[in-house]
C-alpha cells in the first residue's frame, strides 16, 4: 500500500507503517480470513458464493477463517436472521475457528478510535444531509455522490458550527483526508488507486460507521487477507488510510472478487425471485446442489459433480478464477437435467456487488 498526501501539490509519498513493504514480516504471518455479514435480511447465493471463496482463500493458505457479524445499524437488524446466516454457511459445509464476534458487543472498541483521531486533529464534525451532499457534488464513478463529500463543513469557524447546533442539527464527524490518494494492489483487479474524500466515522445519531468499525476489526482480529465482493473495493482506500492514521496494521492483501448477477445485469437480490437457500430447498433443491453451482461458476468443478468445501481446497488457485460476474440463474444446456445441473454465463464488466 503507498499513501500520497496532496497530489495536486506534487504527490509526497507519506512512510506508511501499515504498508507491508514498509513493515517487513509485520504482526500478521497467516492470510487469516473473515466473512462479515449483516444481519439485515437473509443471505442470497451471491453472498453465500463470496463466503465460500473468503473460506477458499483462507483454508488453502492454512490460515484462520473467522466470521464477524457487523450489526451496527440497530435499525436494521432482523430478530432471528443471524442465526439464519449462519445456518446456512453450515448447510453449505464452511466450518468457521474462534467464538462468533458482534460489532455491536464492541461499540468501545471504536469509540476508543475516534477519540484518538479527534484528539489527533484528524476528525471534524459535519452538519450536511445526503441531499445536500448530492446537491452540491458531481460524485465521480464507484463511491455513490451522497457518499463523496465535497467539503462543505471541513473549514466552518465556531460561530458557524454554533449556529448549525443551534438549529437542532447533530453533526456527523467526518476525516479530514487532505486529498490523500491511496493506492494498493489487488490479487484480483491488480493496481487500484483512489483519492480519498473525507468520509464519515461517527454518523450523527452517534453510531460508529462502517468505514471505522472494519478497520479497527481488521486489526483486532489479524486478519491477514480480505476477500469480498467486487462493488466494496472502493472501500478499500479509506480503509487503509484510516488504518494509517490510527497506527493500525492494515490488511496485508485484498481479493476483491467477482458478482453474481441476475439476468438483467443488475447486483443479484430479491427481485431477481429465488435467490436464497431457503428459497431454493422449498424447492426441492438439496444444499450440496447450490454448492455444486457455486464450484462451476468459479471453474473449480464439472458439471454433474457434487463436491464438498474440502474437495475444493486442491483445486483451488486463486491465478484461476474467473475475473467476470456471474448471471443468476445459469442456461440450461438443452441435455442437461434440470434445476441447477447447468451451465454458467459470464457477462462483461458490472456495476454492484456482496460481501
Amino acid at each position: 500500500m503507498e499513501i500520497f498526501e496532496n497530489p495536486s501539490a506534487g504527490s509526497r509519498l507519506v512512510p506508511a507503517a501499515c504498508s507491508p513493504a514498509a513493515r517487513g514480516p509485520g504482526p500478521f504471518p497467516k492470510a487469516d480470513g473473515r466473512f462479515a455479514p449483516s444481519p439485515t435480511g437473509p443471505l442470497h447465493l451471491g453472498n453465500l458464493r463470496t463466503a465460500l471463496l473468503a473460506w477458499l482463500f483462507a483454508r488453502s493458505a492454512g490460515a484462520r477463517f473467522l466470521v464477524r457479524v457487523e450489526d451496527l445499524d440497530r435499525s436494521r437488524v432482523r430478530p432471528d436472521v443471524e442465526e439464519a446466516q449462519l445456518a446456512d454457511l453450515r448447510a453449505i459445509g464452511l466450518d468457521w475457528d474462534g467464538l462468533i464476534v458482534r460489532q455491536s458487543e464492541r461499540i468501545f472498541l471504536y469509540e476508543e478510535a475516534i477519540a484518538r483521531l479527534d484528539s489527533d486533529g484528524h476528525l471534524y464534525p459535519c452538519y450536511c444531509t445526503r441531499a445536500e451532499i448530492r446537491a452540491s457534488a458531481s460524485a465521480p464513478h464507484g463511491i455513490p455522490a451522497a457518499d463523496r463529500y465535497p467539503g462543505t463543513c471541513r473549514e466552518l469557524t465556531a460561530t458557524e458550527r454554533a449556529e448549525r447546533e443551534a438549529a437542532g442539527r447533530p453533526p456527523a464527524l467526518r476525516v479530514r483526508a487532505e486529498g490523500a490518494r491511496v493506492a494498493f494492489e489487488d490479487r484480483l483487479l491488480g493496481h487500484y488507486e483512489e483519492e480519498v474524500d473525507d468520509f464519515v466515522v461517527r454518523r450523527n445519531d452517534g453510531a460508529p460507521a462502517y468505514q471505522l468499525a472494519v478497520t479497527v476489526d481488521d486489526a483486532a482480529q489479524e486478519i491477514g487477507e480480505v476477500a469480498r465482493g467486487a462493488d466494496l473495493v472502493d472501500s478499500t482506500p479509506r480503509q487503509l488510510l484510516l488504518a494509517h492514521l490510527l497506527g493500525l496494521p492494515a490488511v496485508p492483501r485484498y481479493a476483491h472478487v467477482p458478482l453474481v448477477l441476475g439476468p438483467d445485469g443488475r447486483r443479484l437480490a430479491k427481485r431477481h425471485g429465488a435467490v436464497t437457500l431457503a428459497e431454493h430447498s422449498a424447492l426441492g433443491e438439496r444444499p450440496g446442489e447450490i454448492l455444486g453451482w457455486m464450484a462451476r461458476s468459479l471453474g473449480l468443478a464439472e458439471l454433474g459433480e457434487a463436491p464438498l468445501p474440502a474437495d475444493l481446497l486442491a483445486r483451488f488457485a486463486p491465478d484461476r478464477l474467473p475475473l467476470e460476474p456471474t448471471v443468476w440463474p445459469p442456461e440450461q444446456p438443452r441435455t442437461a437435467p434440470p434445476r441447477l445441473t447447468a451451465i454458467v454465463k459470464t457477462v462483461p464488466g458490472s456495476a454492484d456487488s456482496e460481501d
